[in-house]
């Protein structure tokens, strides 16, 4: 009686182990690679306003670098899985009979192992039997790569390496502030970090009593961690005194003015010891006239004589 009655329990534990299954287990995978830290110590700006630091002529290239040290700590991460093969009832369908199949092949690759005296290969004389045994079992499928399944089993890491480490690199096309008397202008610097002054261009030149101003007070400040560097230059009281007379002879209306006139404003201006503002002006005359030869040979032929400076057309030669 008693038997009678755990008949339909049992049929039904085994059913539901046969519906449940186990996962196949196989190797382990890992996974390597590398991981690198780096931990900020210090940051900083320096400003180098070049030499001399009094300003004696209107333009000036300021040179900003920004510096940090790191602590950098190198380790080698390994990361290991446990593989496996998920149980689905309903390949045993087919996986009983292979399995059988396998079973009988594993024998017969064992056999002939022995009358080969060891030459048949593993696969054959175990890797059968294993298929054919998991094949079998009702509670496990047969190992399938293709279909595996992981789970992140645990982490190693290892410290490699560990070292203090320093940059400094250019303030790159980054914003810089700079004062002149009352007046707050944001500049920026080049890709390589270089800031151009100039008091004789846009904005200074549009400065009203920009010939007063004593001192610029250049700045710059990373907003990510609010690192600041201050500088300041002075400016000369020479170049000071040259300042409102060389912005006439450079932007004052050329038009109804002859070639005396031109020849004048660069002559004058190299007297002033604005050589570089001279040269700029010349050559932009030079391009002016350029559709109209004539006028430019006269312009070339003056300032040869009566200011003993040789010009050429820089496009002549295109």
């Amino acid at each position: 009686m008693y038997s009678r009655l755990n008949l339909p329990l049992v049929a039904a534990l085994g059913g539901a182990l046969l519906l449940s299954g186990c996962a196949n287990q196989l190797s382990q995978r890992s996974e390597h690679e590398e991981r690198v830290e780096r931990k900020l110590l210090a940051h900083s700006l320096q400003i180098d306003v070049g030499e001399p630091k009094v300003l004696e002529l209107p333009q000036r290239r300021v040179r900003i670098l920004e510096q940090k040290t790191f602590d950098v700590t190198e380790f080698e991460v390994s990361r290991h899985y446990d593989r496996y093969t998920p149980y689905q009832a309903w390949r045993k369908l087919y996986e009983i009979p292979l399995g059988a199949v396998a079973v009988v092949a594993g024998v017969g690759a064992n056999v002939a192992n022995i009358l080969t005296f060891g030459n048949v290969p593993d696969s054959a004389t175990k890797g059968w039997f294993d298929y054919g045994f998991a094949g079998l079992n009702p509670f496990i499928n047969v190992e399938s790569h293709g279909r595996s399944q992981q789970n992140l089993a645990n982490i190693d890491e290892q410290q490699v390496e560990r070292r203090t480490e320093y940059t400094s690199l250019p303030w790159s096309e980054r914003n810089v502030t700079v004062k002149a008397g009352g007046h707050s202008y944001e500049l920026s610097t080049d890709n390589k970090g270089m800031l151009r002054l100039n008091l004789l261009d846009s904005p200074f030149a549009d400065q009203a009593g920009i010939s007063k101003v004593g001192t610029l007070q250049i700045s710059v400040s990373d907003p990510q961690d609010g690192t600041q560097a201050e500088a300041s230059l002075a400016v000369s009281r020479a170049l000071r005194g040259k300042l409102v007379e060389a912005h006439g002879l450079i932007y004052d209306d050329l038009e109804g003015s002859g070639v005396a006139e031109w020849v004048h404003r660069v002559k004058r201006l190299a007297e002033l010891g604005l050589e570089e503002e001279a040269s700029e002006l010349e050559q932009s005359l030079i391009e002016l006239t350029r559709n109209d030869p004539e006028l430019q040979l006269e312009f070339i032929q003056s300032l040869q004589k009566d200011a003993g400076r040789l010009a050429a057309d820089p496009g002549a030669n295109d």
